[in-house]
């Protein structure tokens, strides 16, 4: 299998983290990409021109949820998306808050940074940092729900890793989740994540 791949992007990160977790990483050959590249060949195996995109004998799965998926149902050897009912409905709705808050925050990353300074526009910057906050008081209200491996948790645990990366003097995570920060503190310590680490 071929990953589109980028070592700064949180759903990438979301992709190579599930994979570690679930033992098949060794069956991905990782192929860094430059969405951003005058030049990108990204278009090949996504029309969307983004990444994460998992290029497999099945298909090209395009997000990374989707990659994620594929991965539990097809490869993995320890299933961390549930398939029962009542388990499978609070990872999805934690993936959901965390994977939500990495679009808002890598939203912001692309205004701040991509568009010309003159033409940032400061009422969408702060719509992103109110979702944010939001959700941060959401997590921190559910931290028991992340007391499992699973797709919720390693997703909350890139979205953070991404505040730190990219929105560390920006926006205060921690003074608002403080269980959150308690937890994230030990789930950052995993080799997964330590060998996934933005740089």
């Amino acid at each position: 299998m071929k990953l589109r791949y980028a070592r700064t992007s949180p759903f990438v990160r979301k992709v190579v983290v599930f994979a570690e977790e679930s033992n098949v990483a060794e069956t991905i050959h990782k192929v860094d990409t430059d969405v951003w590249s005058a030049d990108t060949d990204i278009h090949e195996d996504n029309p969307l021109g983004k990444i994460p995109a998992l290029v497999t004998d099945d298909g090209t799965f395009v997000g990374s949820f989707a990659c994620c998926d594929y991965l539990n149902k097809r490869w993995s050897t320890k299933k961390l998306i549930p398939e029962n009912d009542a388990p499978r409905w609070r990872v999805m709705q934690i993936h959901g808050l965390a994977d939500g808050a990495m679009e808002a925050a890598v939203a912001y990353v692309i205004e701040a940074r991509r568009r010309p300074q003159e033409f940032v526009y400061a009422d969408f910057l702060d719509r992103q940092m109110s979702r944010l906050d939001k959700t941060m008081n959401s997590l921190e209200a559910r931290i028991g729900d992340l007391s499992e491996l699973d797709l919720g948790s390693i997703t909350t645990g890139c979205m953070l890793g991404y505040l730190d990366f990219r929105l560390s003097d920006q926006f205060d995570w921690r003074a608002r989740a403080p269980q959150l920060a308690d937890w994230y503190k030990e789930f950052s310590q995993r080799p997964s994540m330590q060998g996934s680490t933005p740089a």
